[in-house]
Formats: C-alpha cells, sequence, structure tokens
C-alpha cells in the first residue's frame, strides 16, 4: 500500500460525496477511538497557539468522505489524513507537516525526515496497526477538553 497522496488541490470540492466544510484552515482527520489520536488530538489543540487546525474524527461523515476521496479505508488503521491548502498528507508525511505548522515541540517530528520514505512509511503501519494494543482505546469526544472540544469538526 502506498501511503502518498497525489490529487489535485481541493479536489474533494468536486466530489459530491464529501460534504461541505471549512477549508481554509488545516484539517487533520484522525480515528476518535485511538488514544494515541486522542493524546496528539489534545496536544495539538493546545500547541496550535494560532488556534488554525480543525480536527475531524475518521468516525464522521465527513472524515470518513475525505479519507475515502484520498483512497484511504477508514476502517484501517493507516487512517491519518492533513490537508493544508487543498492538498493532503498521509500516514507519518503529514504528522511531519503538521507538526512543523503547529511548531514547538512539533519539530520533534522534523529529524524523521531523513528516513526514506519506504522507513517511514514502515515505521507508521506498524505503530498504526499496534495502536490500540500499545496506547489503548478512548473516546475523543468525551475527553473533557475545551481546548480540544472547539476544534472538532463533527
Amino acid at each position: 500500500m502506498n501511503l502518498r497522496i497525489s490529487k489535485p488541490p481541493y479536489s474533494y470540492r468536486d466530489d459530491n460525496t464529501v460534504p461541505d466544510f471549512d477549508d481554509s484552515r488545516p484539517v487533520i482527520v484522525m480515528d476518535g477511538q485511538c488514544g494515541l489520536c486522542a493524546m496528539t488530538a489534545r496536544w495539538m489543540a493546545h500547541a496550535d497557539k494560532a488556534g488554525e487546525f480543525g480536527i475531524c474524527r475518521s468516525q464522521t461523515e465527513l472524515g470518513t468522505a475525505l479519507l475515502h476521496h484520498y483512497g484511504i479505508d477508514a476502517q484501517k488503521p493507516e487512517s491519518w489524513l492533513y490537508i493544508v491548502d487543498g492538498r493532503a498528507y498521509s500516514a507519518l508525511d503529514g504528522i511531519i507537516r503538521a507538526g512543523a505548522r503547529v511548531g514547538g515541540t512539533g519539530w520533534l517530528f522534523q529529524p524523521l525526515r531523513i528516513l526514506p520514505r519506504s522507513l517511514q512509511d514502515g515505521l507508521y503501519r506498524w505503530v498504526a496497526r499496534n495502536r490500540y494494543r500499545i496506547f489503548g482505546r478512548t473516546d475523543m469526544c468525551a475527553l473533557r477538553d475545551e481546548a480540544l472540544r472547539v476544534r472538532l469538526m463533527e
């Protein structure tokens, strides 16, 4: 499975299966039941001092439609997507780019850029496939974190 995405910017706007949404800001689509994703979402909500990022759970209609548009099965572990300026990035590539955009401790992901793409993809797949076993399950929407709640795109 190739974790790289190549579609024209804003191509989802022409896809009638993708509901309209505010794409004027970066959007992250992630598993709303994954403990690691919930920790990441909370971190993003607090580290994003500019309040730019929107967070969309893959279990929502919008999240599922966006993943499907980019050829990603929302039921598979490799369902992490970062959309900025109409372009989509998945897997570790998306995480690295989102980390750079949010800044602060997000820069800790930048050294991973030096890894060959095949190693980046392999590392991402391993973590994604083992995320429930290692980090457990949670309900992102049940977290009592107002900074996160205002960023959730439902």
